[in-house]
């Protein structure tokens, strides 16, 4: 049984995935510093406000309190309108939709980058039918 799993532990594809997994997990904390610190922040000075801050108030204690935050100008955020009663925090999920569009496209490039690689390296030779090589046997036996 300890054969049987050093087999399948040290079989290439296992390791060739768990290399995968790791690099996808790089790769994804990477477009989300991006993400973060990039693309919303221009988001963010597009729209006038903090794109992570949209939310929308479920209870009547957290509108009441959006309310008087914006008159003194100040604005609630979403953590302290968390603490004071549900929210629909439809930034957030703005937020991890553009990550997984971006992560998605760049998956994309790659992908499409490897398989060019890899088709220019494998590209084999035309195959020559039978009858193109009797022909040119017979063009080469004329030639002598």
């Amino acid at each position: 049984m300890v054969k049987e799993f050093k087999q399948f532990a040290l079989r290439g594809n296992l390791i060739d995935m768990a290399v995968a997994f790791v690099m996808g997990a790089a790769f994804g904390k990477v477009v989300s510093a991006f993400i973060d610190g990039m693309v919303l922040p221009l988001v963010g000075l597009i729209q006038g406000r903090d794109f992570s801050n949209l939310y929308y108030p479920l209870s009547e204690n957290v509108r009441a309190a959006r309310e008087l935050a914006e008159a003194s100008g100040s604005g609630l955020s979403l953590e302290n309108a968390k603490e004071m009663g549900p929210v629909i925090a439809y930034g957030t999920f703005i937020t991890v939709a553009i990550e997984f569009v971006m992560v998605s496209f760049f998956m994309f490039l790659v992908i499409k980058a490897m398989n060019k690689m890899r088709t220019s390296e494998e590209a084999p030779a035309p195959e020559v039918n039978r009858s193109e090589q009797l022909l040119e046997e017979i063009r080469d036996a004329l030639k002598k």
